[in-house]
């Protein structure tokens, strides 16, 4: 079975763009084996990343919208 180390976990939380409070207290959870506490932490971050991407996509939505709209009055 695959062993993922402490190595590997830090290197994939900072992959995924954890800050370095964020990474001690995952680190510590590990540490005292708080499985349920690591995945709140996950899960939270998770909910967070993905209402970034939210508002990225909505800041994509108005551009679209100015895209269409100036080639509209444009005739293209």
């Amino acid at each position: 079975m695959f062993e993922y180390t402490k190595k590997d976990i830090l290197q994939n939380l900072k992959d995924a763009g954890c800050d370095e409070k964020m990474i001690q207290k995952f680190m510590r959870c590990v540490e005292a084996k708080e499985d349920n506490e690591e995945m709140l932490l996950l899960a939270k971050y998770r909910e967070c990343l993905l209402e970034h991407v939210h508002q990225e996509e909505q800041k994509i939505s108005c551009l679209d919208y100015l895209i269409y709209r100036l080639k509209e009055m444009k005739g293209k």
